[in-house]
């Protein structure tokens, strides 16, 4: 159904010289790649300043989880619509309307006036945020030839990997510097200057009617249902204590219900939405494996990290921005050299690189303790940055290797549900983990006391005198001495479950390294 989401090149493109991309076909693909950015940044930047939205508000925390959750359901639910609906309206109309919603949005999430009013603004923020993003990706084969590709590549991958680093940073700072409504604000300039670039780089091209009149509704029905009430299931799932909750199995059924309809609806219909026959490509299927992991790693370090920093260390938005800025900046020095590497490595190797050098970044935050801070933090986030380009855009060469043009906004809104859904299943199960193993490691720690006892009491003695000194009594001067062994035990159990999460996302890394290596090289699609 989505074969004619943009206008199809000349067969002769592939052939051009290197100087022979139209200008503003450039222009066009550098307006799609800021609506990219702006949609993958708005995921992040409004979480340094949820505490602040819930005091304006006067929400409560549960309410004010709310305000990433309907974002990403929203956007999880757009991105397979971008192919059907690009085809339906002509990618021109299509990107320029959902840029124009995409601004009008953020200004209302800016005036909200309740944190309902807020869900709402920011579901429908994240509807027209989630076409943008499988949108740039497309354009990038639609415009641009083979030998350029690698190119637009390292420019999505600057979307896909460097917005979600800064996000929380320039979040903070403007919380921090003005006030949380800039964090809405700051869409305004970027966006009226993609509708300029889009109207003048892209053809217009005629409405196809027939299309909605002939739309695969039962797919569109059953993938919005069960997409929609997975990405709330993973969200909500920890905070809810899981299948304990009756809300949790709910969702989990109509999703799995609804997703098993979906899969059926797609392979029997003659158009569907989404060209589910394409992971029945080993080689794409196995990307597709890869771009799972590579979400699990992206956004589980983003989520994870400022996690820690908040809790172990008591940062602010602004520290905490400091710190994941050295995971961000460096990515730019390395993007633009990434394209010259593909042409003389194998894209695969680069890509094992890159996960390799991923994994290491976490392995060095697997021996952390309470004098782990920020600053020590910082070869890790050195090794990511150096990863992440790596990975992104070998990655996409390598996906795309034994796809056909016509088949590109397919193969591009599988990867991108596919590195969405691995971010979903990674904050989940690091949420539930974290809780769970700090949980053992606390059990495991008071089970050892005894076996410590002297240097227990050592300590307790030490913590009770130094609150004598302060002109305590000495029972209250022991209760508190007390509660700070306590407080320190809670603190090195949860220290020791960030370990463990770590360790679990070091050997995820590693296994997608091995998986790349073990593709087979391909020949190139044709046509």
């Amino acid at each position: 159904m989505s074969e004619q989401a943009l206008p199809q090149a000349n067969p002769a493109l592939d052939q051009r010289s290197e100087n022979d991309v139209p200008l503003r076909h450039w222009i066009a693909l550098l307006g799609g790649m800021l609506g990219a950015f702006m949609a993958i940044l708005d995921i992040q930047i409004t979480n340094s300043s949820l505490k602040d939205i819930q005091g304006a508000l006067s929400a409560t925390l549960d309410e004010s989880s709310w305000i990433s959750t309907s974002y990403l359901v929203a956007e999880m639910i757009a991105i397979p619509l971008s192919g059907w609906l690009s085809t339906a309206l002509g990618p021109r109309r299509y990107l320029i309307g959902t840029t124009v919603i995409f601004t009008i949005s953020s200004l209302l999430c800016s005036v909200a006036w309740s944190m309902s009013s807020m869900i709402a603004f920011r579901a429908m923020q994240g509807f027209s945020g989630g076409a943008l993003i499988p949108m740039a990706f497309s354009l990038v084969v639609q415009l641009l030839p083979v030998h350029k590709r690698a190119i637009g590549m390292a420019m999505f991958g600057v979307t896909a990997t460097f917005a979600p680093s800064i996000g929380p940073t320039l979040g903070g700072w403007l919380t921090e510097h003005l006030s949380w409504h800039y964090i809405f604000y700051i869409n305004l300039p970027p966006a009226l200057l993609m509708l300029a670039m889009l109207r003048y780089g892209l053809d217009d091209q005629p409405m196809n009617i027939s299309i909605l009149k002939n739309a695969d509704w039962v797919g569109i029905a059953t993938m919005a249902v069960g997409l929609g009430c997975l990405e709330v299931m993973l969200e909500e799932g920890n905070r809810e204590e899981w299948f304990s909750s009756h809300f949790i199995i709910g969702l989990t059924v109509i999703a799995v219900l609804s997703l098993v309809a979906f899969v059926i609806n797609e392979l029997r219909h003659p158009k569907p939405l989404v060209n589910l026959r394409l992971l029945s490509n080993p080689h794409f299927a196995m990307s597709g494996l890869a771009y799972l992991i590579l979400g699990m790693a992206l956004l589980g370090s983003i989520f994870v990290l400022p996690m820690y920093l908040t809790q172990i260390h008591h940062y602010n938005a602004l520290e905490i921005g400091k710190v994941l800025m050295w995971m961000g900046f460096p990515q730019l020095l390395l993007f633009p050299l990434i394209p010259k590497l593909t042409r003389v490595v194998k894209p695969k190797f680069l890509v094992a690189f890159g996960f390799i050098m991923f994994g290491i970044s976490c392995y060095v935050n697997t021996h952390m303790n309470q004098d782990f801070g920020g600053q020590q933090m910082i070869l890790s986030m050195l090794l990511r940055a150096i990863g992440s380009p790596f990975i992104i855009v070998p990655l996409s060469l390598v996906a795309m290797q034994t796809i056909q043009k016509h088949q590109t906004p397919d193969a591009s809104t599988i990867t991108n549900v596919l590195r969405n859904l691995g971010g979903a299943f990674s904050i989940a199960l690091i949420a539930t983990m974290l809780d769970n193993k700090a949980r053992e490691h606390l059990a495991h720690i008071k089970a050892s006391l005894p076996s410590v006892s002297n240097d227990a009491w050592h300590q307790l003695a030490q913590q009770a005198g130094h609150y004598l000194q302060q002109g305590t009594d000495p029972t209250t001067a022991m209760l508190k001495a007390k509660a700070s062994l306590a407080q320190s035990m809670q603190t090195d159990a949860y220290i020791m479950a960030y370990n463990d999460i770590f360790m679990m996302m070091t050997g995820f890394l590693v296994f997608a390294a091995i998986l790349v290596l073990s593709l087979p090289d391909a020949e190139p699609a044709k046509g």
